[in-house]
């Protein structure tokens, strides 16, 4: 994601540049470099918490009755969560920036869904709270 936002920062600074050849060279980028990577943070950007008996991420919610084990992945978990052996029905919010994720094995019949992989910079933080939600719930 970072590439593509220094690719964004040199066309349009070289467009300025050429655009307005008065105006002196080093302005455009010192103006949109913090500008972009302000943008592509705030778009990168992704709510997840365990409140009033759920799971919230971004928009998603999952009742915490449902969940039945968590696992906290490091990066290589997390690799081998979605790669060839992963269940094409699973619910994946995978920002590749952030290495850790939490899986979250659901315990509904109702569901097609067998799990949710959600990155998270705290996954043992957010087990814990899934895992102690579920447990209050019960």
């Amino acid at each position: 994601m970072w590439p593509i936002g220094l690719l964004v920062v040199v066309i349009l600074g070289v467009e300025l540049t050429i655009g307005f050849p008065t105006l002196p060279i080093w302005v455009p980028f010192a103006v949109l470099t913090p500008a972009t990577l302000a943008v592509m943070a705030w778009i990168g950007r992704i709510k997840v918490e365990v409140t009033e008996g759920e799971l919230r991420v971004d928009d998603a919610r999952l009742p915490v009755r449902f969940v039945g084990d968590v696992v906290a992945l490091d990066m290589e978990g997390k690799r081998e969560a979605l790669g060839v052996g992963a269940h094409p029905l699973a619910f994946v919010i995978q920002r590749p920036w952030i290495g850790p994720a939490v899986q979250v094995l659901l315990d509904d019949p109702d569901d097609p869904t067998p799990y949710w992989v959600i990155s998270t910079r705290r996954p043992v933080e957010l087990a814990t709270a899934l895992l102690a939600a579920r447990d209050a719930a019960r």
